[in-house]
Formats: C-alpha cells, structure tokens, sequence
C-alpha cells in the first residue's frame, strides 16, 4: 500500500468513527458538563496509554516544551470537549456539523491575521458562500423547536477554537503534538469537575461512556496520522462526510428531523466546500482513486 492511499484510508477511517460522537452526546442522559467531563477524560486517557506505549515520555515532554503555541493548541484543543457537547445539547446535530464544516474558513483567517499567509481568490469566494450557509441555518434555528441559536453559537466557538488549535500548531511543526491531545483532554475534564457530578450519571451508561470515549481516542488517532500523507484538499472533502453522516445516523436512530432550513444552509455550506476543495485538487493535479 502506498502512503497517498494509506492516508487516504486512515482519514476515512478517522471520520467515520468520529460520526457517531454526535449521537453518542443524544443518547448519554445526564448533565451536559458531566458528559463533556467524561468525553474527554475517558477519550484522554486511552490516548495517553497509546502514546505512552508507542511513543514514550520523551515525546510528552517535547510537546511541553513548545512554550505559548504548544500552551494555546492544548487550551483550544481542551475547550473544545465541553464546547461540543454544549452545542449538541443545545441545537439540532445538523446545525453543529453543518456549522464544524466551515472550520477551513476560519483557519484561512487565522493563518492570514496570524501567520501572514495570502487569501487566495478562490478561498475569498469561499468564504463568501460558507457564510452564506451558516446565515440561512442561523435563521432556520429561530423557527426550529430542536435547534436554537445558542447550540448555534457554540457550534461556531468550538468552530473558532479547532482552527485556533490547527493555526497555533503550525508554529511548532518540527514537535508533534499528539503527546498534548490527551493532556488538553484530561485538562478539561479536572477544570469541569468542580462544576458538576460525574458519578451520577454512570448508573446504567457506563458503555456509553466509555464507548464514547473509545471512538473518540480511535478517531484522534487516525485523522492525526491519516493527513500527513495526503494534501489537505482531500482531507477536508474527506472530512466533509462527518457533515452528512452524523446528522442521517441520528435522524435515523432518535428520529431527529435536521428540518428543511438546516439542510438547505448546510447544503449551502457543503456544496461551496467540495467545488472549492475540487477547484484546488485540480490546480495541484491531484486526483483520487476512484
């Protein structure tokens, strides 16, 4: 197996676990803050293991060692845990995925305000189209009874913080930051312990909980190695899948119809991604196996 074809499978492979994670927040009843303590934290700790096996201490440390960006990706990387759950709790799952899917946009802001890198005109356009998507899903969340614009804007937060995390990241490419997922994991949990009672919600979901965590650690994984062999185009098509898996997957277990404005802005928001994302995949002369 080639590398281009390795990472194009590991990424597959990455997005189709993290699918679920959406529904896995529907289905654990409880307090929101207690199931974002237990996200990260079962999810932190199964990475850590695998990173302590595979990698050693040495490889934890260096990640400390990156001084502000390494300090900024791992808080970015730990809000996302409860920011997440927030947001699936609060709006339609559509809405959140469709919302996560315009993380490309901001990380092409951040890189232009933060690293001095260039729009191009073809990510200006893009641009344009995303926030017109996310403006038609803001409006349908106000005649929605399961989306609302609260999820809404922490869909966006989370959004924000993900393409923080990738800009800061950047900085320190010679270091791999895998050691710091779970230790942004863990983190988060300890600083929401004091907010909530985790223990009352394990009776009866301890397989959900650690269910939940295990996708999540299997799809860190994957989606961290899988992109290094393959240009980023193809990952952010790729990546595009979760946007339609997720909300089809939880629409068909729970019933949860996205409703009509959702699926028009999402569509919106989807369909400028993927002729943006072919646009660029043909200037590079890059095509992928059928």
């Amino acid at each position: 197996m080639n590398d281009h074809l390795k990472g194009l499978l590991l990424t597959t492979l990455g997005v189709l676990f993290v699918v679920p994670d959406s529904l896995f927040v529907r289905l654990i009843v409880g307090d929101p803050l207690a199931v974002a303590l237990w996200r990260g934290v079962s999810a932190g700790v199964m990475i850590l293991i695998g990173v302590l096996l595979v990698m050693g201490l040495g490889a934890i440390r260096a990640a400390l060692s990156t001084g502000w960006p390494g300090v900024i990706y791992m808080v970015l990387m730990g809000s996302t845990a409860p920011g997440f759950v927030l947001a699936v709790t609060q709006t339609s799952v559509a809405n959140v995925v469709f919302i996560f899917a315009s993380m490309p946009v901001f990380a092409a802001l951040f890189g232009k305000i933060f690293l001095g890198e260039t729009i191009s005109r073809r990510m200006v356009l893009t641009m344009l189209g995303v926030f017109a998507g996310l403006a038609i899903i803001a409006y349908g969340s106000g005649e929605s009874e399961i989306a609302s614009w609260r999820g809404d804007l922490w869909a966006v937060i989370v959004c924000i913080a993900y393409a923080g995390a990738l800009t800061a990241v950047r900085k320190v490419r010679d270091v791999s930051m895998i050691p710091a997922i779970p230790l942004s994991y863990i983190g988060a949990g300890l600083v929401l312990l004091p907010f909530c009672a985790p223990a009352e919600i394990v009776p009866g979901q301890a397989h959900l909980l650690l269910g939940h965590g295990a996708f999540i650690a299997v799809a860190t994984c994957f989606l961290t190695l899988g992109p290094r062999f393959i240009s980023s185009a193809e990952v952010s098509l790729l990546i595009l899948l979760e946007s339609v898996l997720a909300p089809l997957l939880v629409w068909a277990w729970v019933g949860e119809d996205p409703g009509r404005w959702a699926l028009l802005g999402g569509a919106v928001v989807i369909g400028v991604l993927l002729i943006s994302n072919a646009v660029a995949l043909r200037r590079r002369g890059v095509t992928t196996p059928a």
